[in-house]
């Protein structure tokens, strides 16, 4: 028998712990990268320490702080943030004081500078001339070596160490300006085997955790789904030629890896893009971004009525499907891969309502044959808005340790790592194929680069990698009614078929399924001629609607995607918490103040729905903290639940529950409700009262969990 808790002592002055305790395993996994990545890995709240007013990417700051902070002792950090400052104060040029630099190296003969340099090459004198960004001088003569060694100086400019000199002469013609040495902010060598066998040494959930302090963000402010599609972000640094496509709301972060994360990539604004400056120049025979760089970003690219060149998207819709570019009557080839980001102004519902999800790109770029050759589409609407508090303190890989890291891996293929265990559906296409093929092989580069994963976490990132490519081919179905549908899933060798869906597909299976078809005349259907599919676990959640028949309710298992929303208690479980004058409830993490918050939320559900002169024997079973500290404060909470639901007719009954794990509500109505992860379903949120969220729970994204409804009589 479930001995009671009681209350009854509680002072009700003390206050409660709104905020899970998030200390100790940030602390043991720093401990622990520090122990197996020493001297590669750096503070990552460091950067901001140490930029000021440097208008200067991330990997430059962070390779400084790889020289001089790359510890875990306090001294040794704040010596190198010291160290690093000092740098920045006597070496970085900044642009309102480029002339006071200049004076510097006049005076002193020779100065080192840190700033960003790109070359040309002068045929009229057949010499190469550099031209540095904040200094504002141009016109230095580079030699052929320096250049042929970094020829990223060549197209776009690269952040350097540079030694410069000054040399004046009564000759107008030449400059003053002399390049004494030069050294571009990146690694030399690495340890790849090392990092292999590091990896080894840390479990999946603390491997991905430090990838995601690597990037710079606090893995406890991100579900497991939110953390895959920020690592999708660096598919294109690990895989060649791989075409992705990002699209959501404005402050996301969509952009921040493509310009911080990686000296091998380049980010550009989409207005910016012209054939000589992507693939090749006629006139001179120069190659363009795509020969020299890993990544070629596109920020800004969405927006209907951007003019685009007809001319640019025909060649960068056949370099994307066959890996080259025409220079005349000679062909040639390249290894970047292709990033489009850009900002959506409509909720998804509405796109999938009126259009589809590819709805805010130029009319040149909404065009099937050029979508079809995107290989994965992270759907940026899951993604929140970057806060102050979503960056990590943590520690993370040095950036440009990482991505040479990464650049390295670029040679190897995991595609086929899932053969076998599993195979794709028959009627995938060779290019859907493809997609998933790239995606699946660079996130497991990224999460299992020693080729040790479980058949389960292989399947997590088929899964990803399907839905991806499942998101761009059911659009292009909206666009062009002639594409052939696609089954989209896979099947296990040792047992059936696996069908994949993508999240907003469950959350609006209403406007996501629409029959494609043509009329006689020509074109596709009007909307009110499109038939509605209902699929998903959304669309068959019975309805919250009083005087439904118990016997009409649904039976069986629901499952639910992280970062899903449009989910609440009020579809979830009020339906057959109606009519009930008993409800036992076991769950055995109703401890800290967000958990006790649900259960709120819960019993104000159940008192709205009953009638007031009627009351609900409510009898929570859970389980006491072991640490005193935090037993007070949950018994504080509890207590406050049970006297606030005393006032509204709900008599709660707290007891220990006997079990400690399981998680089900059972009624007097005859119905069991197994509950995966009992009522602390959503994701951690901190936007405030001014979120949505914090009013309605439907606004808010779940994790993932399953739940099971049957009745009492099975």
């Amino acid at each position: 028998m479930s001995e009671n808790i009681d209350l009854t002592q509680v002072a009700r002055e003390d206050t409660i712990d709104t905020e899970a305790s998030e200390g100790g395993a940030t602390s043991e996994l720093d401990r622990k990268i520090n122990e197996h990545f020493a001297g590669a890995v750096v503070r990552k709240d460091l950067i901001k320490a140490v930029r000021g007013n440097a208008i200067v990417p991330s990997y430059v700051l962070e390779y400084l702080l790889g020289q001089y902070a790359a510890s875990d002792d306090e001294a040794t950090i704040q010596a190198g943030i010291d160290k690093v400052r000092d740098i920045l104060a006597q070496h970085y040029v900044h642009r309102n004081e480029s002339e006071l630099v200049k004076s510097k190296i006049k005076e002193r003969g020779r100065y080192r500078v840190i700033d960003k340099v790109s070359v040309t090459l002068n045929e009229k004198d057949d010499v190469y001339h550099a031209s540095f960004a904040n200094l504002g001088i141009s016109s230095v003569v580079v030699d052929s070596a320096t250049v042929n060694a970094h020829q990223k100086l060549l197209v776009g400019g690269v952040w350097c160490l540079c030694d410069v000199e000054y040399f004046h002469t009564e000759d107008n013609r030449v400059s003053p300006w002399v390049l004494g040495s030069l050294k571009p902010i990146q690694m030399s060598n690495f340890d790849y085997d090392g990092y292999l066998d590091a990896r080894a040494k840390f479990t999946t959930d603390e491997w991905i955790d430090l990838l995601i302090q690597s990037i710079g963000f606090n893995p406890n402010k991100f579900g497991r789904r939110g953390k895959l599609l920020q690592l999708v972000r660096l598919i294109p640094f690990v895989e060649r030629n791989y075409n992705l496509v990002e699209l959501g709301p404005k402050g996301t972060g969509k952009s921040h890896i493509y310009s911080e994360f990686s000296p091998h990539g380049m980010l550009i604004s989409g207005g910016e893009v012209t054939v000589p400056k992507l693939f090749v120049n006629n006139a001179n025979g120069r190659l363009g971004l795509v020969g020299y760089w890993d990544v070629v970003a596109f920020d800004e690219f969405a927006g209907k009525k951007k003019r685009t060149d007809k001319a640019l998207v025909d060649i960068m819709k056949n370099y994307m499907a066959n890996k080259s570019f025409s220079r005349g009557v000679e062909t040639l080839g390249a290894e970047a891969s292709m990033v489009f980001v850009g900002n959506t102004s409509h909720t998804v519902p509405y796109m999938l309502k009126h259009s589809d999800l590819f709805d805010e790109l130029p009319d040149s770029y909404h065009d099937p044959a050029y979508l079809d050759r995107l290989h994965f589409y992270i759907p940026g609407w899951e993604v929140d808005t970057i806060r102050s508090e979503m960056f990590s303190a943590g520690y993370g890989f040095v950036v440009d340790y990482i991505a040479e890291v990464l650049r390295s891996m670029r040679n190897l293929d995991y595609s086929d790592r899932y053969h076998k265990h599993f195979t794709l559906g028959s009627d995938i296409s060779t290019r859907d194929r493809d997609g998933i093929h790239k995606t699946f092989s660079g996130l497991m580069k990224l999460l299992y680069p020693h080729d040790q994963a479980t058949t389960a976490e292989v399947e997590e990132v088929l899964r990803f990698a399907i839905e991806g490519r499942k998101r761009v081919k059911d659009q292009i179905l909206r666009i062009d009614a002639t594409m052939a549908e696609v089954n989209f899933g896979y099947d296990s060798l040792g047992g059936g078929w696996s069908a994949v869906t993508t999240l907003e597909e469950d959350e609006y299976p209403t406007h996501y399924h629409r029959r494609r078809s043509t009329n006689p005349a020509g074109g596709t259907l009007a909307e009110s001629d499109v038939q509605v599919v209902s699929a998903g676990p959304l669309s068959s959640l019975p309805a919250p609607a009083a005087g439904s028949l118990q016997a009409e309710l649904f039976r069986g298992q629901r499952d639910f995607l992280d970062n899903q929303r449009g989910v609440s208690y009020e579809k979830l479980l009020m339906p057959y918490l109606r009519d009930a004058t008993e409800i036992e409830l076991h769950d055995p993490y109703i401890r800290m103040g967000h958990q006790g918050r649900n259960l709120v939320e819960l019993l104000a559900l159940i008192a709205a729905a009953k009638d007031p002169a009627d009351e609900v024997a409510f009898n929570l079973f859970t389980v006491l903290d072991q640490d005193p500290e935090y037993q007070t404060k949950q018994l504080h909470m509890l207590n406050d639940i049970v006297q606030g639901a005393a006032q509204q007719g709900i008599k709660v009954n707290v007891a220990k529950d006997p079990g400690g794990h399981d998680r089900w509500i059972r009624t007097d109505t005859g119905w069991r409700i197994n509950l995966g992860r009992g009522l602390d379903i959503f994701q951690k949120s901190d936007g405030g009262w001014l979120d949505f969220g914090t009013s309605r729970q439907e606004f808010r994204q779940v994790r993932a969990f399953g739940v099971t409804y049957i009745r009492g009589d099975e």
